[in-house]
C-alpha cells in the first residue's frame, strides 16, 4: 500500500503542473471535441512511459551501477529545484490559464498534436523514466504496486482534467488557486527530495 500510494502521489504532482500536453487536454475538454480519444492517448502513452522507467531502470543501473547514486541525488536536486519553482509561483505570479480559441476539428490532426506533445517533450522522459524509475528502485519486490499506483494518477487526471474541464474552467481563471496549487505542489516535490536522500543525510549528521 505505501508502494502504491508513493506511485500515486509522484505520479499526480509530476502533471499536475499545467504545461502544454494538459492545456490541450483542457481545450479539448472546453471545447467537447474526441474527449475520450485525448484522454485515452495521453494516459496510455504515461503508463507506456511509466512501465519504461519502473522496470527498465533497474536493468540499466545493473549494467552501470553508478547510475542508480548518480539518479538519486540528481533526482533530489531537480526535485528540490523544481520545488522551489513552484514555491516562487505561489508566492510571485499572478498567472492563469487562458487556453488557446484555434480550432482543430480534424481527428488525425488531433491525434497527431496530442502524441507529439507528449512523446516530444524532453521533460516526460525526465520525469516518468529517469525521476519515476530512480525512485521506484527504493521500492524492491513493490514495483508493481509503484508503477500501478503511478499509471492510475495519469489516467485519473488527465480524464478528471477532460470531462471536468467545464466545470473546472473558473478555478483556473482564478490566480489564488494557482498559488494554493503550485504551493501544495512545492510542499510534495520537497518531501519527495528528502526522502530520496534521508538514508544519506542521517548518517552524514550522525557521523
Amino acid at each position: 500500500m505505501n508502494a502504491l500510494l508513493a506511485g500515486f502521489s509522484l505520479g499526480i504532482s509530476l502533471i499536475l503542473a499545467i504545461g502544454s500536453q494538459n492545456a490541450f487536454v483542457l481545450r479539448q475538454g472546453l471545447k467537447k471535441e474526441y474527449v475520450f480519444v485525448v484522454c485515452l492517448i495521453c494516459a496510455v502513452s504515461d503508463a507506456l512511459l511509466i512501465i519504461m522507467g519502473v522496470f527498465g531502470f533497474s536493468v540499466i543501473i545493473s549494467t552501470i551501477p553508478w547510475i542508480e547514486p548518480l539518479a538519486r541525488y540528481g533526482g533530489a536536486l531537480f526535485l528540490f529545484i523544481y520545488g522551489a519553482m513552484n514555491f516562487w509561483l505561489a508566492f510571485n505570479s499572478s498567472e492563469i490559464l487562458n487556453p488557446a480559441d484555434a480550432k482543430i476539428s480534424s481527428l488525425s490532426k488531433i491525434v497527431a498534436t496530442c502524441l507529439a506533445l507528449t512523446w516530444l517533450n524532453p521533460h516526460v522522459y525526465l520525469d516518468t523514466v529517469m525521476l519515476l524509475g530512480s525512485i521506484s528502485t527504493q521500492y524492491v519486490g513493490q514495483k508493481v504496486e509503484f508503477a500501478l499506483g503511478a499509471v492510475t494518477a495519469s489516467f485519473l487526471f488527465f480524464f478528471a482534467l477532460g470531462y471536468g474541464a467545464r466545470i473546472l474552467r473558473p478555478f483556473f481563471e482564478n490566480p489564488n488557486s494557482w498559488k494554493i496549487l503550485d504551493f501544495l505542489i512545492g510542499c510534495i516535490m520537497w518531501a519527495i527530495a528528502f526522502s530520496l536522500i534521508k538514508g544519506q543525510l542521517l548518517a552524514f549528521l550522525a557521523g
